[in-house]
């Protein structure tokens, strides 16, 4: 979807998701050392601003200006500051070993433009930094609800490892997500890859 599909999503309801964090970015995350976090398509801001809600100094890009309107009332709400960022990922070039955390959740890219965003992301990381990518699984088409029907935006464990050149991985796998959204709850499949820079 371009700009202009997701502004339309974000001004049909509050919130398109919630304002609670990803459960697996709270999972992997939540021990860390906060420092400088890169949130790439950060949307309407729930995982930037938990970040910011302990301690993280969070950049969240975004192309849709209205998920970032409302990602600052949603800060602002919360009590927090978020550097948010307007730019389309596929022209953005993040600051280079700048980050010890690269967050990229439910990003779905062309495989060529995913696999420049996360060249991206890998060379955004400081010495030491976690790199987390959350997305939709291939398999979630046959075993799962919701996400993008274009399998060939699906992301798997072992695509997203191998475009992560000169990280160490410490975990790729798929992962079961509950879904209680319309038309009836039910289990989503994701990707989970965490990886380091050393």
């Amino acid at each position: 979807m371009e700009r202009a599909d997701w502004d339309r999503r974000y001004r049909g309801t509050e919130l398109v998701w919630t304002a609670q964090p990803n459960r697996f970015v709270v999972e992997e995350l939540q021990g860390l050392p906060p420092g400088r976090a890169l949130d790439l398509g950060s949307g309407e801001g729930r995982n930037a601003v938990w970040l910011a809600e302990r301690g993280w100094q969070v950049t969240a890009v975004d192309f849709s200006p209205v998920a970032l309107d409302k990602a600052r009332r949603l800060a602002q709400a919360r009590g927090v500051t978020v550097d948010w960022v307007l730019a389309d990922l596929r022209g953005y070039r993040p600051e280079p070993g700048a980050y010890h955390l690269v967050l990229v959740a439910y990003l779905h890219l062309s495989p060529l433009e995913r696999v420049a965003v996360l060249a991206g992301a890998v060379g955004a990381l400081a010495p030491g930094g976690t790199l987390l990518v959350i997305g939709h699984d291939l398999a979630n088409l046959t075993q799962g609800v919701g996400g993008p029907q274009d399998p060939a935006v699906l992301y798997t464990p072992e695509a997203i490892v191998a475009e992560l050149d000169g990280l160490t991985v410490h975990r790729a796998e798929r992962v079961r997500r509950p879904v209680d959204t319309a038309p009836e709850p039910g289990v989503a499949v994701d990707t989970l890859v965490r990886a380091t820079r050393d």
